[in-house]
């Protein structure tokens, strides 16, 4: 499947209903899902492997990896709203996907281990050092990981997985935020973002 195919296919996946401000509930766009999926794929992380999307949303970041061949997909969320709408889009599609409420505190409470980790986690906007717990788990429950951030966060991620992690590379993308939340001023705002790869150390596996 070709990069344009795939965002092609991702533009039919449905966003959130009522999305939650203190979840940072943003749509990752189809351009941007399939760029970092593909990307994956073509470093051989998702073809045959099996992948968890952490806070997947309305799915499409689990829905991509499943396109694209994955050999098993679980998408992870709290919100169990948008784990019926994740549902209800794989429903649209010839994929397997099993989508799973459990609150990313703890690498425990996930009970798995995946080839892959994907994932478009909280910026911390709202809630301050919320995206620390989804690298966390990230990083004890999966061997490759890629995750999106704003631009400007890759020293202090590093600084943050160091001795348990290493970035292998970064990828530039833009986020379209439209007008969801009473705090939003602008009908859509782009986001200068990175696509971080990091490969969990040795020791640490």
């Amino acid at each position: 499947m070709k990069l344009r195919q795939l965002e092609m296919l991702l533009e039919r996946v449905s966003g959130f209903s009522t999305p939650a401000s203190h979840l940072e509930q943003y749509p990752t766009s189809a351009p941007l899902a399939a760029r970092m999926l593909f990307h994956a794929a073509q470093n051989g992380d998702i073809t045959g492997k099996s992948v968890c999307d952490l806070g997947c949303g309305t799915g499409i970041l689990a829905i991509g990896a499943s396109l694209l061949g994955a050999e098993q997909v679980t998408g992870i969320d709290i919100d169990e709203k948008a784990l019926e709408i994740a549902r209800q889009n794989a429903d649209k599609f010839p994929v397997t996907a099993s989508f799973l409420q459990v609150e990313i505190t703890s690498a425990a409470k996930l009970q798995g281990h995946w080839d892959t980790i994907v994932m478009n986690p909280p910026f911390g906007a709202q809630v301050l050092h919320a995206d620390r717990a989804f690298i966390d788990c990230s990083l004890e429950t999966g061997n490759q990981v890629y995750m999106i951030v704003n631009t400007g966060s890759i020293p202090f991620v590093r600084s943050y997985v160091k001795g348990r992690a290493n970035i292998l590379e970064t990828v530039e993308g833009m986020l379209p935020i439209r007008h969801c939340y009473h705090f939003h001023r602008k009908e859509i705002r782009n986001i200068r973002v990175e696509i971080i790869h990091m490969e969990r150390c040795a020791a640490s596996q």
